[in-house]
């Protein structure tokens, strides 16, 4: 299990959070969800340790999360926005990294290894694109290969910050589909998301952030008028998975 305990953390203009504490339960698909600003990337940079807190506690199955852990234990899909487009890397090698991160520096690349990038290429159907550079792909395509590289990694946590944002229908689906067989196999994947309306469809459970946890539990329990007007405001409108309006407009 995943667990947080008392952390804040905060930039120059004051903290995002304050004594943040929740745990993660294993083997589950995870959103967390909230509005612009909430903290929803800054709790995940915070776990990987590329935002580092001024206090609190990150622990897997009570052992401190160090950076050894996390590249043995964790891997990460940023945002489209953190990508560098303009560097100079095909999507074979893209991938690739996700292995070398995973060995030793004195071990050579062989077969094996390059059969699991082919492997995690083929999951996600971009096998055809293996010598393409980042910037000649489409969101979806660059997203998939983002994906693919942490599957190779064969993480027990994984870590994916607004995935779905500008990408297509085909490739959200066909990233979900992969991301159901890794829970189904025993991992945990905690999912920084913006579309409330695929949120029951999507998760197990749910974190409700807004500089605090507002609440936590099944999508059906998080995911009521109260909790989610005390995050996103009064004019927030809330559709039931049915496309129904049941709150707002």
């Amino acid at each position: 299990m995943l667990t947080i305990s008392n952390l804040t953390v905060g930039y120059e203009y004051g903290p995002i959070f304050t004594d943040l504490s929740i745990s993660f339960n294993d083997n589950e698909l995870i959103g967390i969800i909230g509005p612009n600003g909430a903290g929803k990337s800054t709790l995940i940079k915070s776990i990987l340790g590329i935002i580092q807190p001024s206090a609190g506690d990150i622990t897997l199955n009570d052992t401190p999360v160090t950076n050894r852990l996390r590249r043995d234990k964790f891997a990460y899909v940023p945002q489209r926005s953190d990508l560098d487009l303009d560097f100079p890397v095909n999507v074979f090698d893209l991938v690739m990294m996700g292995v070398l991160s995973q060995i030793s520096r004195w071990h050579s690349v062989g077969k094996t290894e390059e059969a699991l990038v082919q492997e995690a290429l083929e999951r996600m159907d971009i096998a055809h694109l293996a010598n393409r550079s980042l910037n000649e792909l489409s969101g979806g395509q660059r997203q998939r290969a983002l994906v693919a590289r942490a599957l190779v990694q064969d993480a027990d946590i994984y870590l994916l910050d607004e995935p779905f944002v500008g990408i297509d229908v085909a490739s959200e689906a066909q990233i979900m589909d992969a991301l159901r067989e890794l829970r189904d196999a025993g991992k945990t994947i905690i999912i920084v998301h913006h579309d409330l309306s695929k949120v029951a469809n999507y998760f197990d459970s749910v974190v409700l952030l807004n500089h605090g946890i507002l609440n936590q539990g099944t999508p059906d329990q998080v995911m009521d008028a109260t909790s989610l007007s005390q995050a996103y405001g009064d004019h927030l409108i809330i559709m039931d998975r049915h496309n129904h309006i049941v709150q707002g407009g």
